[in-house]
C-alpha cells in the first residue's frame, strides 16, 4: 500500500502467484519425483497428498537455527506425505488451524523428538556459514535438491553425533565472500536442477524476538498529540535529556504515536550537545547517521523533504550516543514532524539488528525443490540476476515470498516480475503450507452473499467497505483469522480481500472462511486478481492469456470481483484500454476495485465497465471525516457512490459497526455486488455481464 498505509505486519502489503505452463525442468520438479505432491500443467500451485496423522512441533521459542532444520525436515518428510507440522506462530493461536483441520495429531513440545523420529529420511546436513547469512537460502536449495536439512555449525556436532548419525554433504563455510557471490553461484550451478514453476523470495533471517516493554529508564520526552499526517507540525525540538546522565550513553527511539494510522515519526536531522559542546550532527541516510543508528528495525529512509528516516505502525528507530566523562548537561535538537513519540533512555535496549534464520515457507521450497534467494532492485548487480532468473521462467510463474526494502521493494519488486509476466504471492511468513496443500475444498456450494439482490436505486450515499491485504497469502492465515473471528463480522456489509489461491495451496482455510461466512459478507479477489501484479507492467501478448487462466480460480472461490493495484515507476497510474478490455472480456466482473488512494470515485471505462477508487482509512475517525467531506459536497439529486478501504492491520469489523453506527439516513452501506449493480443503474448500463 501507500506509504501512509503500511504496516508492521511483518512484511506487510500484497501478493499472490499462478503458473500457466510447465517447462522441461518443471517435469523433473516435484510432481514427477514424489508420488505425493500433483502438478497438472492446468493447476496453480501443487497439491501434496492427503493429510491422516501430524507430528506437531512446537518451536515458538526454539532458536532460529532450530526453527529451519525442522522446516528443511518439513519439507522432506512432506514431500510425500503431509506429517510434520510446526507451531511457529500466535496471531490466531497456536492449535488454531490446527485443530481446524480435524485430523489426530502428537504434539511434541520438545521438537528434538520429531527430528529423532523422521531422521532416516534425510540423506544428510547442509552447513551454512553465519558470516554469509544469505548461505542460509543456498542451503535451502540444496536441502531440497539432496533430501537434506538444513544446519548450523552449533548443531552439527549434535546431528552428527548418535541418535542422529548424519553426515555433512556440504558445508558452505567459507565458500562465499558476500551474498552475490553466494547467489551468482546459485544461479549457475543449482539453477537447472531445480524447478522452474515457482520462484521463492526469501530473506535469509529476521530479527530476534524481542521482550516486550523497554527498559525502566526509559521516559517519553516528546509527542505529538494529535493526529498530523501534513508535516504541519514540522520544527526543531529542543530535548532536555540530563535527567538520564549516569551511564556511558543515552539512547533515543522514535516510534509512532498513533500506530493505527501509518503517519508516525519523520527525522530530518538531530543535533546532541554535551554541556555546550557538539558530539553528534547527522541527516539520516547519510554516512553521519552510522555511527549513531542502534537499532534501525523496520523504520525506512526517504529522499524527501531533503532526507529523513520515518517509522510508521509498530517501526522505530533507536539511536545511542555516547558521553564525554563528566557530562554535565545534554540536549537533542530534533527536526521531526508528524506523529512523532519520542522515548530516552540510559540502558541498552534489546536490538532488532540481532539477527537469526526463520523456517517459515522453506518447507515448500524444499518439498518443491524450488530455488530459494533474496535478491531486489536496490543495485545494478542485485537487479541483473533478479532480471537473468525472471527471464528463465514461463509467463503465468508463481514468485512466493516479499522483497527486500520493504515498499520501495514491493513497488519495484512487483513492477519488474509484472515486466516477465510474473506474479507474486506474498507468504515469507505462511507457516505449513505442505500440510494445507494436502488439505481439500468442502461445501463449496453458493455463498449466503450471493442471494442479496441490490437494494432499490434513490438519492443515497451508497458506501461498501472492503479490507485491505487480500494480495497477501500469509493475511489469510494469521490476521485475516483474527479479523474473521471478531464477534461482530456480519453485523454491517463488508468485502473481504483474498487469495483465490487458497483453493490450491490452502484448501481447508477457504473452507473454514466460506462456510462462516454470513450474507453480509463478500470475498473480492485480492490484487489483482489471480495474483498480485500491476496489469500495465504486464506484457499485453500475455495477459489475456494468464487472465483466462485464472479466471476459474475466481469463480470456483466465489471471489468474482477483483481489487487492482495498478503502479508504474512507484506510481498508481489509470488501466490502459487494452487492459480494461481483457478485464472486462475474460474475467467478466459486475465491476472493479481499484488502486488505494486518497480519493473516491467512480468511472465508466471503455463504456461498460464500472471502475470503483478505493479511498483507504486506518481509523474510525478517518472514516467518519471522509463519509463527512462527501455528504457535504453532495448536491442530494442523484446517488453517490464511496468505495472505503480498510487497513487490515489497524481495523477491525467491530471499527466498521461503530463507523456504520454514526452515519445518518442517507448513507447506506452494500457488498461489492450490489454497490456495483446500483452504479450500473445509475449510469445505464446493462446488468452483470
Amino acid at each position: 500500500m501507500l506509504r501512509k498505509f503500511t504496516t508492521l505486519c511483518l512484511a506487510l502489503v500484497c501478493v499472490l502467484s499462478m503458473s500457466l505452463h510447465a517447462t522441461a525442468e518443471s517435469a523433473a520438479g516435484p510432481s514427477s519425483s514424489s508420488k505425493g505432491i500433483k502438478w497438472p500443467d492446468s493447476q496453480a500451485l501443487p497439491s501434496f497428498a492427503k493429510v491422516k496423522h501430524l507430528d506437531v512441533a512446537d518451536v515458538y521459542d526454539a532458536p532460529g537455527d532450530v526453527k529451519i532444520l525442522l522446516a528443511t525436515l518439513q519439507g522432506i518428510v512432506n514431500r510425500n506425505q503431509p506429517r510434520i507440522y510446526l507451531l511457529e506462530n500466535e496471531e490466531e493461536g497456536k492449535m488454531t488451524w490446527l485443530n481446524d483441520l480435524q485430523v489426530p495429531y502428537t504434539v511434541h513440545n520438545d521438537p528434538w523428538e520429531v527430528v529423532s523420529e523422521f531422521k532416516h529420511e534425510a540423506k544428510g546436513l547442509i552447513v551454512y556459514d553465519p558470516k554469509v547469512p544469505d548461505s542460509i537460502n543456498v542451503a535451502t536449495t540444496l536441502a531440497g535438491l539432496k533430501d537434506a536439512v538444513v544446519a548450523s555449525p552449533d548443531l552439527v556436532p549434535k546431528l552428527t553425533a548418535a541418535p542422529y548419525g548424519l553426515n555433512v554433504l556440504d558445508d558452505l563455510q567459507g565458500k562465499f565472500k558476500d551474498r552475490m557471490d553466494a547467489y551468482n553461484w546459485q544461479y549457475e550451478n543449482l539453477w537447472k536442477q531445480t524447478t522452474h514453476r515457482m520462484l521463492i523470495g526469501l530473506s535469509p533471517d529476521t530479527p530476534v524476538k524481542l521482550p516486550p516493554g523497554l527498559p525502566p529508564s526509559f521516559k517519553v520526552v516528546a509527542e505529538e498529540k494529535t493526529q498530523e499526517r501534513d508535516a504541519k507540525n514540522r520544527n526543531t525540538y529542543d530535548l532536555d535529556l540530563t535527567s538520564f546522565l549516569g551511564r556511558d550513553a543515552v539512547y533515543l527511539r522514535f516510534e509512532d504515536a498513533f500506530q493505527q494510522d501509518g503517519w508516525g515519526s519523520a527525522v530530518h536531522e538531530v543535533t546532541v550537545q554535551a554541556d555546550g559542546r557538539t558530539i553528534a550532527r547527522f541527516v539520516p541516510g547519510t554516512d553521519g547517521e552510522t555511527p549513531f543508528l542502534y537499532d534501525a528495525q523496520s523504520s525506512q529512509l526517504s529522499s524527501g523533504s531533503g532526507g529523513h528516516r520515518f517509522a510508521d505502525n509498530g517501526r522505530y528507530f533507536v539511536y545511542e550516543f555516547k558521553l564525554p566523562a563528566g557530562t554535565k548537561s545534554l540536549t537533542a535538537s530534533v527536526d521531526m514532524w508528524n506523529q512523532f513519540k519520542v522515548y530516552a533512555g540510559n540502558e541498552a535496549p534489546p536490538s532488532s539488528e540481532r539477527k537469526e534464520p526463520y523456517g517459515y515457507l522453506r518447507d515448500y521450497a524444499v518439498a518443491n525443490k524450488a530455488m530459494v534467494f533474496w535478491l531486489g532492485t536496490n543495485t545494478p548487480e542485485q537487479e541483473a540476476l533478479f532480471d537473468k532468473i525472471l527471464s528463465d521462467v514461463p509467463a503465468g510463474t508463481p514468485y512466493l515470498g516479499w522483497f527486500s526494502n520493504d515498499t520501495e521493494g514491493e513497488f519495484n519488486g512487483v513492477e519488474l516480475l509484472s515486466n516477465h509476466s510474473v506474479y507474486v504471492l506474498a507468504a515469507d511468513w505462511f507457516s505449513n503450507l505442505t500440510v494445507f496443500s494436502g488439505t481439500q475444498a468442502k461445501g463449496l456450494g453458493p455463498l449466503p452473499n450471493e442471494k442479496v439482490k441490490a437494494p432499490k436505486l434513490e438519492n443515497k450515499i451508497y458506501v461498501t467497505y472492503t479490507f485491505s491485504e487480500g494480495d497477501n497469502f500469509q493475511y489469510n492465515q494469521h490476521r485475516l483469522r483474527h479479523l474473521w473471528d471478531d464477534p461482530n463480522r456480519g453485523k454491517v456489509p463488508i468485502n473481504w480481500t483474498s487469495s483465490p489461491l487458497l483453493y490450491d495451496g490452502a484448501p481447508a482455510m477457504l473452507s473454514y472462511y466460506r462456510s462462516t461466512a454470513t450474507a453480509n459478507d463478500q470475498w473480492v479477489a485480492g490484487p489483482s486478481g489471480g495474483g498480485y501484479f500491476y496489469p500495465n507492467a504486464w506484457p499485453e501478448t500475455t495477459l489475456p492469456d494468464f487472465l483466462k487462466k485464472t479466471s476459474s480460480y475466481l469463480k470456483k472461490t466465489g471471489m468474482t470481483v477483483p481489487y487492482v493495484l495498478n503502479r508504474v515507476a512507484n506510481q498508481n497510474v489509470p488501466l490502459g484500454d487494452t487492459v480494461v478490455k481483457a478485464y472486462a472480456e475474460t474475467y467478466r466482473p459486475n465491476g472493479l476495485f481499484l488502486s488505494w488512494e486518497d480519493r473516491f470515485g467512480v468511472d465508466i471505462l471503455n463504456g461498460n465497465l464500472p471502475v470503483s477508487t478505493i479511498r483507504g482509512i486506518g481509523t474510525v475517525e478517518d472514516g467518519q471525516k471522509v463519509l463527512a467531506e462527501a455528504k457535504a459536497n453532495w448536491d442530494g439529486q442523484s446517488p453517490l457512490f464511496v468505495s472505503l478501504g480498510l487497513l487490515a492491520w489497524s481495523m477491525t469489523p467491530t471499527d466498521v459497526v461503530r463507523l456504520t453506527d454514526s452515519l445518518g439516513p442517507e448513507f447506506q452501506p452494500v457488498l461489492a455486488d450490489p454497490f456495483f449493480t446500483l452504479i450500473r443503474e445509475a449510469n445505464g448500463l446493462p446488468a452483470k455481464p
